[in-house]
């Protein structure tokens, strides 16, 4: 399955969820969710994806989680903020660059609507 037909399967999934629960939730409710319904889709989901730091070939636990790994290609990180911040993109790039990925979703859940919490980050 090519890249893009993963994010838009994963999309269609994080607006299902959005339009059942809508925002005000943790994080961790939405995580939940997504996963259900991305395993539901038939997708391969890894959930808090242990992501070990490398530094001089030596590698550190520093306890680095992705929220969401999709088919081993795609990072999704989930929020439920009032905005992103240049942090929030900044994480999610960090986590491509560690797991070698090359697209990130970011997913703000606490909008009106998740058109508006969708960030599309390329390594």
């Amino acid at each position: 399955m090519e890249i893009n037909q993963i994010t838009q399967q994963i999309l269609k999934c994080a607006f299902d969820v959005h339009s059942a629960l809508g925002p005000g939730l943790l994080e961790s409710a939405y995580e939940e969710c997504l996963f259900y319904e991305l395993i539901q889709s038939g997708l391969y989901v890894q959930k808090q994806k242990a992501l070990p730091l490398i530094y001089k070939e030596v590698k550190l636990d520093a306890d680095y989680r992705i929220d969401l790994l999709v088919e081993n290609k795609v990072v999704v990180e989930i929020k439920s903020v009032d905005v992103f911040t240049d942090v929030h993109t900044a994480q999610v790039l960090t986590y491509l660059k560690l797991s070698g990925c090359k697209i990130g979703l970011l997913l703000n859940f606490n909008v009106a609507s998740l058109k508006h919490g969708i960030k599309r980050l390329a390594n």
